[in-house]
């Protein structure tokens, strides 16, 4: 019998054909990366492969890393395997790895949505015998809004307070989520950003990415001067005395968590939009379905429930334990 094309190992996803990883959590030799977020993208290993769109954030995180980029699509060969990256349609730049060797085809989702958002770049199924899927919202109860609905959610409420004198706070992961709301927002004042926030923007920028006028919050700013501002931070400034300079005000929160109920009291918001970049139920089957798969690995979020659900449809599923969650996982806890 043939070795496994990928093997799960303490380290993380690995590759014997080829010696190198994808998105390991411990230093290793060579790590091909999916994304740029800090679950994905760790410090520490000695060669990283990316997507050309995924590495102006990641020197940006990481600081000076040996990594070269790699057009979606183009295929290389590592030793014994050949490998490509395809669109994730998570964030700019996110990718799945397709892993191929003597024929057989395994496919690493990474993060992924199906849905386009006009901002980055679309989901791309890739067919494959074996397919390593995150199943972050993989319960019945995560099925997505349609995304112009939730723009007129964020518009009117920021348009409502503004009218009223108040600020919008309004929390969003400071590498994808926020420039998503940003391409949705019609500016009715001002929009100022946390300096996690804006320093991704001008990343962003710098590849072309387009975004609208933002101004980043500074010791010196006066909130005075920006009445009915929305200020966009990530989640964790919104309780801190950064944000209590702005008032009054009215705080949201972006994030596919707000599905919850109990999860928006417990963040004590005023507001919550739905607003995911992973996919919800129906997107992961969606998802699965288009590759063909028949052999499926479900990694982090509901991994129990999703592959006893996979098993049920028919597939050949199993849990594989990884250590990734960050980013929008983090309500994870309170979810369960």
């Amino acid at each position: 019998m043939a070795d496994p094309v990928l093997t799960f190992t303490e380290r993380g996803i690995y590759c014997p054909a080829g010696d190198f990883h994808i998105d390991p959590w411990r230093p290793v030799d060579r790590a091909l990366i999916t994304h740029g977020h800090a679950d994905h993208a760790r410090p520490g290993h000695g060669r990283y492969l990316a997507t050309e769109a995924a590495l102006p954030v990641m020197r940006h995180r990481l600081g000076a890393i040996a990594a070269e980029g790699i057009r979606y699509g183009d295929v290389r060969r590592i030793g014994g395997a050949e490998v490509s990256f395809h669109p994730a349609g998570h964030l700019p730049g996110s990718a799945q790895i397709r892993v191929s060797v003597g024929g057989v085809v395994w496919v690493v989702s990474g993060d992924y949505k199906t849905a386009q958002d006009g901002f980055c770049e679309a989901f791309e199924p890739v067919p494959c015998q074996h397919f390593v899927t995150e199943c972050t919202f993989g319960l019945p109860v995560f099925n997505w809004p349609d995304q112009a609905r939730v723009a007129r959610e964020i518009n009117g409420w920021w348009a409502a307070n503004a009218a009223e004198g108040r600020f919008s706070l309004l929390g969003a992961y400071s590498l994808g989520k926020a420039q998503r709301v940003l391409s949705l927002l019609e500016p009715v004042a001002p929009i100022l950003t946390h300096g996690a926030v804006e320093a991704t923007n001008a990343v962003l920028r710098d590849q072309g990415y387009v975004l609208p006028q933002t101004l980043r919050v500074t010791p010196d700013l006066d909130p005075k001067a920006h009445a009915g501002a929305l200020v966009l931070a990530p989640p964790s400034a919104l309780g801190s005395p950064w944000a209590r300079r702005f008032r009054p005000s009215a705080t949201g929160f972006a994030s596919g968590w707000m599905m919850l109920r109990g999860i928006r009291r417990r963040r004590a918001m005023d507001r919550g939009f739905v607003l995911s970049d992973h996919a919800d139920w129906t997107g992961l089957h969606e998802a699965i379905a288009a590759t063909g798969a028949e052999n499926i690995y479900t990694t982090h979020g509901y991994t129990d429930i999703f592959a006893r659900h996979l098993s049920e449809e028919g597939y050949a599923a199993r849990v594989v334990p990884t250590e990734f969650g960050g980013e929008e996982d983090d309500s994870a806890e309170d979810a369960a």
